[in-house]
């Protein structure tokens, strides 16, 4: 059976903080280590209410720090933000402090509006443009012999996995030609699994790092006891994506009973396409959906986010996933 990963942005429910948020960060990456997830990836986004991430590599190492053997990374970092001197250095120092458990997932979009990416100081076009340059920069930065007269200390040696993050063909092309792991948004952006997925393996080039392809596919849990939970329990999810598209975005809100009947058609339309990649329901039926998505795409490894208000409720999400995991893997 493939593995199952948890990728966790870090949420700000309604009513709670920052703080609380990487509280309950540390204690979701405990309980999946327990429960046999395999990696724990966090990801960058900024100016966002309900997003805690930003400070990706300094959460990092706030999970890393609180557990022993579960893998934890980037998913992603947004390099247009960065030099990648400073990514190398940051993730050669995570490698140094946690060797062989560290990954750093890479990807071009800024994490943020127009507005935000430009206080972050970086040039949006044409960084974005650079995006292909600064990937081999930073993986010559982590080489044993770099070819840069500039050195990373630490970075310089540092055996960190990079992978290539996409919704696109552009970024499965760049990890084919690189020979590099790629992870795709489908969680939030399927339209173009199939094709990317499907170029990305015929395309692909091996490397030093890895011999052949291997996609990991991003999916949505909402697992309860009964269906009728865990769709009352999607809505704060659900609402945060309405929010964010319709230029509101907002911490996340408590479940909203009969929210999607709340809705008018163009709202209904952009979750059933934005939300096709994921399993809500009881053990039974995420089981089944699960076990669907990942005959339809041959997927390596799921990446599995829960966005649920309640951090113990998003807990049972998680266990239950972990359960749905162990009985797909006696079956096969």
């Amino acid at each position: 059976m493939i593995p199952f990963s948890i990728l966790d942005l870090a949420p700000i429910a309604e009513g709670s903080s920052a703080t609380h948020s990487f509280q309950n960060t540390l204690d979701l990456a405990q309980h999946g280590e327990r429960w046999g997830y395999n990696r724990y990836w966090l990801a960058e986004h900024h100016g966002m209410p309900g997003i805690a991430s930003a400070a990706t590599a300094v959460v990092i190492a706030h999970v890393a720090a609180g557990t022993k053997t579960i893998r934890v990374g980037a998913g992603g970092v947004m390099l247009p933000n960065h030099s990648p001197l400073v990514i190398a250095e940051q993730f050669g120092t995570l490698e140094a402090l946690h060797p062989g458990r560290i990954d750093l997932g890479l990807g071009r979009a800024p994490g943020s509006d127009q507005t935000t990416a430009r206080a972050l100081r970086r040039d949006l076009q044409s960084d974005a443009e650079q995006f292909p340059q600064d990937v081999l920069e930073l993986i010559d930065y982590m080489s044993d012999e770099p070819r840069q007269r500039v050195l990373a200390v630490p970075g310089k040696g540092a055996k960190v996995p990079v992978w290539i993050l996409g919704s696109s063909l552009f970024g499965a092309q760049l990890a084919a030609h690189l020979g590099l792991p790629y992870a795709f948004a489908s969680h939030f952006a399927p339209q173009m699994m199939m094709q990317a997925v499907a170029y990305y393996r015929e395309h692909f080039k091996p490397s030093k790092q890895l011999a052949k392809p291997y996609v990991m596919l991003g999916y949505n849990v909402f697992a309860a006891d009964t269906d009728a939970e865990a769709h009352l329990r999607a809505t704060s999810m659900q609402q945060a994506f309405v929010n964010l598209r319709t230029g509101r975005p907002s911490r996340l809100q408590p479940p909203v009973p009969g929210y999607l009947e709340q809705l008018g058609p163009q709202e209904r339309a952009m979750l059933d396409s934005v939300l096709s990649c994921t399993a809500i329901g009881s053990p039974e039926t995420v089981k089944a959906r699960m076990a669907a998505f990942i005959a339809e795409t041959g997927a390596d490894e799921l990446m599995i986010t829960s966005q649920i208000f309640e951090h113990q409720h998003r807990l049972r999400s998680y266990e239950i996933t972990a359960q749905v995991h162990a009985e797909l893997a006696a079956q096969s």
